[in-house]
C-alpha cells in the first residue's frame, strides 16, 4: 500500500470519527435548545460535521483515484 493510499485511509477513518462525534453532538441539550431558537447548531457541532465530511471525501478520493506511476 502506497503512502497516498495509507494517508487516504487514515483521513477517511478520522473523517468518519468526526462525523460520528458531530452527529452525536446534535442530540445534546445545548444544541437542541440553540437549534430550536435560532435554527442552527452550535459552532463546535457545525465544524465537527463539516470537518468530518471534508476529511471523509478527501480520504475516499485518495483511496479511489489512481495515482500515475512516475
Amino acid at each position: 500500500m502506497g503512502s497516498t493510499k495509507l494517508f487516504g485511509a487514515v483521513l477517511l477513518v478520522v473523517g468518519l470519527i468526526l462525523l460520528g462525534i458531530g452527529i452525536n453532538a446534535t442530540d445534546s441539550f445545548a444544541d437542541q435548545t440553540k437549534e430550536f431558537f435560532t435554527g442552527k447548531f452550535t459552532d463546535k457541532t457545525t465544524w465537527l460535521l463539516l470537518g468530518g465530511a471534508a476529511c471523509s471525501v478527501f480520504g475516499l478520493g485518495a483511496l479511489l483515484i489512481p495515482r500515475k506511476a512516475p
